[in-house]
């Protein structure tokens, strides 16, 4: 995560079962979804098939969660 972050651009994590996250953009997408085995958005803003997905955790409790676009971070509110 980036210390000097503003976390400018949030966008709200809905249910995350059976998520991966891209280690690069931070492209997070159903495993279902992904019709290759690289990140469809790498591959689309820099030609680079980029491989490497983290699994994300599946949400508990009733908080809202956010994620930032610029960095990952996850907040919840």
């Amino acid at each position: 995560m980036l210390d000097s972050c503003r976390h400018q651009h949030l966008v709200l994590v809905k249910e995350n079962k059976n998520k991966v996250r891209c280690t690069h953009c931070h492209l997070t997408i159903n495993r279902e979804e992904l019709d290759t085995d690289f990140c469809p958005e790498c591959w689309e803003n820099d030609r680079v098939k980029r491989r490497v997905f983290e699994k994300v955790e599946e949400k508990k409790g009733n908080a809202d969660t956010y994620r930032c676009e610029d960095c990952g971070a996850e907040i919840e509110a």
